[in-house]
């Protein structure tokens, strides 16, 4: 798990860049696993100083002094004395949906993640899935993922993998508008339907987050929207 540095004592804290200043108090430190520097005085809950994910940061000297980098800005933290200086356990903090099935540690919802606060592991979720109360045999939770159809999957995509379930519904069922061959579920970056005689035909459709409601005139799918069924193809003009 990863560790913040956190330094507290007497400093003068220095700042070169578009808006340089210098200041002196008893202040806590704290500096980040990606290298934020955050500097906080005894007021408030904006830091005095601060420079967010630098290009580098080092701290070194007895007292230490930080200096943290990212292009023209310069963040300079000279320590004159030290009450503290330690270094931490930290990890994402988020809603938290169960526990870890490795750890019993927090299981917490994060910008697009699923991660334990007391280790390693960690899952990427797909866009838009939602964590169920549900669990899974290998005691993850279980989720839900709309790809046309609403699919409910575990968080782990290894044990339980959501594409080979989309691919029974989408895979060679529709043709393409272009040359009429089929048209194959593609993950690139994202999911698309797209023509199985790439690159001689270029057609491809990103697969919306949405349900699948029924067929266009063009021969493609409609998802559902919110002011009515929407082809899959966003330039199609057929009524």
């Amino acid at each position: 798990m990863p560790d913040a540095h956190v330094i507290a004592g007497d400093c003068t804290t220095t700042y070169d860049g578009d808006r340089a200043f210098e200041k002196r108090g008893r202040v806590v430190c704290v500096r980040k696993p990606d290298d934020t520097v955050l500097v906080h005085d005894a007021s408030g809950y904006r830091p005095v100083a601060w420079l967010t994910r630098p290009d580098a940061a080092v701290v070194a000297g007895d007292p230490p002094t930080l200096e943290a980098r990212d292009g023209d800005a310069r963040l300079r933290v000279l320590f004159h004395a030290v009450s503290v200086d330690a270094r931490v356990p930290v990890s994402a903090a988020g809603e938290p949906v169960g526990l870890c099935p490795d750890c019993d540690g927090a299981l917490v919802q994060r910008s697009g993640t699923l991660a334990c606060t007391d280790c390693e592991r960690e899952h990427g979720l797909p866009s838009g899935a939602t964590v169920l109360d549900e669990t899974c045999d290998c005691g993850l939770p279980r989720i839900a993922v709309t790809r046309g159809e609403r699919f409910e999957v575990c968080a782990d995509r290894g044990c339980d993998p959501l594409d080979p379930k989309i691919d029974r519904v989408f895979d060679r069922v529709f043709d393409c508008p272009d040359c009429g061959d089929d048209l194959r579920l593609v993950r690139a970056g994202g999911l698309f339907l797209g023509c199985d005689s790439y690159p001689d035909c270029e057609v491809a459709f990103s697969l919306p987050e949405r349900e699948h409601v029924g067929h266009c005139d063009c021969g493609l799918p409609t998802f559902a929207a919110s002011d009515g069924p929407r082809c899959l193809d966003a330039d199609c003009s057929s009524p």
